[in-house]
C-alpha cells in the first residue's frame, strides 16, 4: 500500500510544485514579509511580551547601531542571573519559577517549587510501557510528542483552560520532560539499537539537571562539573523571546483555544525542524567531518582552506555554511555563548578534550573572518549558543538523539510562561492575512 501510495505521489508532486508556485516578484510587489521579517531582516511585530527581551543594537546619534548581544528574563540579563547562582547551586528551577510567575521566589517559594517539581517528576501507572515503549523510534522529539498527547488521557481536566489549570499543567509538563526525553531514548536503546534496557527513577531533592544524568547513565552516576555545565545549559536555552518559531506556534495554537497539551505538542513539533532546533547537530557532523580533513588543529593556514571550501560549497554538505556562525538576531555576540564558553572550558579541562577545544575555538577564530570577508555581512558575524552546545552535550556523553529534546526539556518553560501570558492578555485568535493571487478559472465539462 505504501509503495501504491508513494508512487501515486511521486508523479503528482511535479503538478503540485508547477500549480502552487509563486513568483518571488509578487512578494515584493504587494508588500509581503516573508517568513514575518522584513528586507532588513527585522521581525514583524504580532504581539508584547513582559517575558523577555532579545537585544543586538542600539540607536546612536538616530542611527542603528550593532552592539553585544543581550538577552533578558523578566528585566533580569541572562549572564547576571547565573552569576548570581552559588558555585554549587542549580537554577534551573529557580529561573524557571521567575519565568513563570515574573519574579525570583524567596527561599521558601523556592523550596516549595522545588518540591513540587520534584513530586510531580513521575508519569502515570505503567506509562513507560504501554506508551513509551510501545512505539521506539530514532526521532525522539516524535516520541515525547507522542508521550504528551497520550498524557492528555491521564487528565481529567484536561481541556480547562482556566490560568490556574493551565499552571498546573505546564508545571506538571517541566517536570516530566527528561522522563519522556530519557526513557524514550532508552526504548530506542533498546529495541532498535539492541542494547541492554535500564529504567532509573527519579530522586525527588536533585536538580532537572542531576536527574537527567541520573537518568540516563547505567551507572547513575555524575561529578558536580557536569551537572553544573547541564544546568546552565538548560538556563540558556529555556527561553529566547515571543518571536523564536516554536514560541509563535505556542502562541498561536493557544489562541485558538487549545488545551495546554495540544499546544506543547505543536510547540514540539515546530521546535523539532532543522531550521530551529537542530542546529548543534550539524556543528558537530561539520567537525567531524573537518577532524577528517584537519590534520593539525592548531595549523591555522590549513584549517582555514578547508573552512573556505566549506564556504565555497566544495566540502562537508555543500550547503556554504559554516554552522554555528551567525544569528538571524544577534549581531556582534550571542549573550548565551558568551556566558556559555566559560562552562565549556572547564568541562573540556575535566573531560581532557583541550584538543577539541582548540578545534571549535580556532575555528570560531577563522570562521567570523572568512564570512566576513566573503559573505560582506554588515551586522557582524559571531558564535552562536549552538556552536559549542553540542561540543557540550558530547562531552557529558550524551546521545546525538537526544540533543534537539535536551533543547525541549529547557524550552518547555519558556513555551508554559507565553502560553500563560497569551492565556491571560490575549482574547483574539491569531490569524493573519494571506493574499489570493490565484487566477480565476471556469470549469470545463468532461463528456
Amino acid at each position: 500500500m505504501i509503495d501504491l501510495i508513494k508512487d501515486y505521489a511521486d508523479e503528482k508532486a511535479e503538478i503540485c510544485k508547477k500549480n502552487d508556485y509563486i513568483e518571488l516578484d509578487l512578494f515584493n510587489k504587494y508588500g509581503v514579509n516573508r517568513g514575518l521579517r522584513d528586507i532588513n531582516g527585522n521581525g514583524v511585530l504580532t504581539g508584547l511580551t513582559n517575558i523577555s527581551r532579545i537585544t543586538s543594537s542600539k540607536i546612536v546619534d538616530g542611527k542603528k547601531v550593532p552592539c553585544d548581544g543581550e538577552l533578558w528574563y523578566r528585566g533580569y540579563k541572562v549572564e547576571n542571573l547565573i552569576d548570581s547562582l552559588g558555585e554549587n547551586e542549580f537554577g534551573f528551577e529557580k529561573i524557571a519559577y521567575l519565568l513563570l510567575m515574573g519574579e525570583l521566589p524567596d527561599e521558601e517559594n523556592l523550596t516549595r517549587f522545588k518540591q513540587m517539581i520534584g513530586k510531580c517528576r513521575t508519569l502515570p501507572t505503567n506509562f513507560t510501557r504501554d506508551v513509551i515503549m510501545k512505539a521506539p523510534s530514532e526521532d525522539i522529539m516524535n516520541s515525547m510528542t507522542r508521550s504528551i498527547l497520550t498524557l492528555a488521557s491521564y487528565d481529567k481536566n484536561s481541556k480547562d483552560n482556566s490560568i490556574n489549570n493551565s499552571l498546573r499543567q505546564c508545571i506538571q509538563l517541566i517536570s516530566e520532560f527528561p522522563l519522556l526525553a530519557v526513557y524514550g531514548y532508552n526504548a530506542y536503546s533498546h529495541y532498535e539499537k539492541d542494547k541492554s534496557m535500564y529504567i532509573h527513577k527519579p530522586k525527588p531533592n536533585l536538580s532537572t539537571a542531576e536527574n537527567f544524568l541520573r537518568l540516563l547513565r547505567p551507572d547513575k552516576k555524575y561529578s558536580e562539573v557536569e551537572a553544573k555545565v547541564l544546568d546552565t545549559a538548560l538556563i540558556l536555552h529555556m527561553e529566547h523571546g515571543g518571536g523564536n518559531n516554536s514560541t509563535f506556534t505556542t502562541r498561536v495554537v493557544t489562541s485558538s483555544g487549545s488545551d495546554t497539551y495540544s499546544t506543547v505538542a505543536a510547540a514540539m513539533c515546530s521546535l523539532k525542524g532543522p531550521k530551529h532546533g537542530g542546529a548543534n547537530i550539524k556543528v558537530i557532523k561539520m567537525m567531524d567531518d573537518i577532524r577528517e580533513h584537519v590534520k593539525d588543529y592548531s595549523d591555522k593556514d590549513e584549517l582555514e582552506a578547508y573552512l573556505t571550501k566549506i564556504l565555497d560549497k566544495q566540502a562537508f554538505d555543500g550547503k556554504g555554511l559554516i554552522y554555528g556562525m551567525g544569528h538571524a538576531i544577534y549581531s556582534i555576540s550571542d549573550p548565551r555563548e558568551r556566558v556559555f564558553k566559560s562552562y565549556v572550558e572547564k568541562l573540556a579541562k575535566t573531560k581532557n578534550k583541550e584538543k577539541d577545544l582548540m578545534l571549535y575555538e580556532n575555528v570560531e577564530e577563522i570562521a567570523i573572518k572568512l564570512i566576513s570577508n566573503k559573505r560582506k555581512i554588515f551586522k557582524g558575524v559571531s558564535p552562536n549558543v549552538d556552536f559549542y552546545s553540542g561540543f557540550v552535550y558530547e562531552m557529558l556523553d550524551i546521545p546525538m538523539e537526544l540533543y534537539t529534546a535536551m533543547f525541549a526539556v529547557a524550552r518547555i518553560v519558556g513555551w508554559s510562561a507565553h502560553r500563560i501570558e497569551e492565556l491571560i492578555c490575549m482574547d483574539k485568535i491569531i490569524r493573519p492575512a494571506y493574499m489570493s493571487v490565484m487566477e480565476e478559472r471556469t470549469p470545463i465539462s468532461v463528456s
